[in-house]
């Protein structure tokens, strides 16, 4: 069994929504939702303006960037395990009209298991990400990617026990998952810098992970609700 029932991380001493004027329940909710949906800043402004809300797009972005690190690191203890086969690739995106490789892997269950945002598609790159999965996660049995070389030499240096799987078309689980990163980011309007584009990459692969069921958070949830009570379980800790 993969599943463990575990609580979210225990409350830190002071809350990080302190100093804010608006209340956590509308952070949070503009942070779910900018992960959630294909919004910009400004479509959320306006949504949230609809509702009553008045907080421009600015502070939107103030919070995706404060939040979205903290959200994620508070659910770590209620992740499910990482499967013990990984499936890795790269794929590409644009930050201030400059491409940029991003490196992601997802497991057997569909679990996205990292990702790392870098400027170069070289031995240096792959390494990083590699070693910062195999830190968090620990060791798969099993890796699959394309035959690119860099990819083949760390995957024999970092996991030389694994079966290494290179055949054609073996890889298509996490390339078709690229898909789903590439069509959030499209309403964008432009990532601006590699810093704040890596905290929305792994915030998606964060959203994606809750609405897949790969955290203990949210379980007793009536469908279609499971990723708001999440983030009211996630708040009561933070």
């Amino acid at each position: 069994m993969r599943h463990r029932r575990v609580t979210p991380s225990i409350q830190p001493p002071s809350s990080a929504f302190a100093g804010f004027r608006f209340p956590p329940e509308v952070i949070l909710l503009a942070v779910r939702w900018y992960l959630r949906y294909g919004l910009s800043y400004r479509d959320l402004e306006e949504l949230l303006a609809e509702r009553g809300i008045e907080v421009d797009h600015v502070t939107l972005f103030r919070w995706v960037q404060r939040f979205t690190p903290i959200l994620a690191n508070a659910a770590r203890p209620c992740r499910h395990r990482v499967g013990g086969h990984w499936f890795v690739d790269e794929t590409y995106v644009k930050v201030s009209g400059t491409w940029r490789y991003v490196y992601r892997a997802v497991d057997q269950y569909g679990q996205v298991i990292d990702v790392f945002l870098s400027k170069k598609r070289d031995l240096k790159a792959a390494e990083a990400f590699f070693a910062g999965a195999i830190r968090s996660n620990g060791e798969p049995a099993e890796v699959t990617t394309d035959r690119a070389h860099t990819q083949v030499r760390i995957v024999a240096e970092l996991l030389p026990a694994a079966l290494h799987d290179t055949t054609q078309y073996a890889n298509n689980r996490v390339e078709a998952d690229h898909g789903r990163l590439k069509a959030r980011l499209r309403p964008m309007r432009g990532l601006k810098q590699d810093r704040t584009a890596s905290v929305v990459i792994r915030g998606h692969a964060f959203i994606q992970n809750l609405r897949r069921g790969h955290y203990e958070l949210g379980v007793d949830a009536r469908p279609g609700l499971t990723l708001a009570a999440a983030f009211d379980e996630l708040e009561r800790v933070i």
